[in-house]
């Protein structure tokens, strides 16, 4: 989550949830998968600037299991999954 001190932003800090997303990505004629900006559920819109990693994985403190794309955003390191057809990001600040 991109923490801006806002309600929102403290109540999904504070409870681990799951931040229901859209995102804009690339799909590739073999299947990859590259996320290219996130939109947050208030309509702030962030780019993605790089996927560090793509790996199967559960979200430990949202819950939910599915593709997590370790990228860049905002120029923090943060966490985006996908859990076919939702993308969802935990709902923590970015450190």
């Amino acid at each position: 989550m991109f923490y801006d001190g806002s309600e929102e932003s403290q109540a999904a800090q504070s409870s681990g949830r799951k931040v229901i997303v859209a995102v804009l990505a690339k799909f590739d004629a073999r299947g990859k998968i590259t996320p290219l900006s996130v939109t947050w559920p208030d309509g702030r819109r962030f780019e993605v600037t790089r996927v560090k990693s793509v790996t199967r994985a559960a979200s430990l403190k949202a819950g939910g299991c599915g593709t997590r794309f370790l990228c860049t955003i905002a120029g923090k390191e943060a966490a985006l999954f996908y859990e076919e057809p939702i993308w969802f990001m935990e709902g923590k600040e970015i450190r």
